[in-house]
């Protein structure tokens, strides 16, 4: 059993920072593309930023510039740095990995609880 935990959302202001963190724990083998997704109140869930094994990026274009994503692969890691923030990224962040656990030679997705990040104007 593999579990994601987030931390790091809250309520900043406009221009402000938050880094978000995503830990994964459990039966873990390898750790393929890891990414993080918001969804604000009645919209649908998007991609924010992704990246591969290999430290390959994508970018929303909406975040381009403002927002860096790391992994730390001996931790099992990932981070969002989110700089200039705007009140239109207020939403739950949810961070997503693709894991291939000990037991079983096959890929699977898991999900962290969300954070929430509230960027007040």
């Amino acid at each position: 059993q593999v579990q994601l935990v987030e931390s790091g959302g809250g309520l900043v202001q406009a221009g402000g920072s938050l880094r978000l963190s995503c830990a994964a724990s459990g039966s873990i083998f390898s750790i393929k593309d890891m990414g993080w997704y918001r969804q604000a109140p009645g919209k649908q869930r998007e991609l924010v930023v992704s990246i591969t094994s290999e430290g390959s990026t994508d970018y929303a274009d909406s975040v381009k510039g403002r927002f860096t994503i790391s992994r730390d692969n001996a931790k099992n890691t990932m981070y969002l740095q989110m700089n200039s923030l705007k009140p239109e990224d207020t939403a739950v962040y949810y961070c997503r990995m693709i894991v291939q656990t000990m037991n079983v030679p096959i890929r699977y997705q898991y999900w962290g609880q969300g954070t929430q990040v509230t960027v007040s104007s």
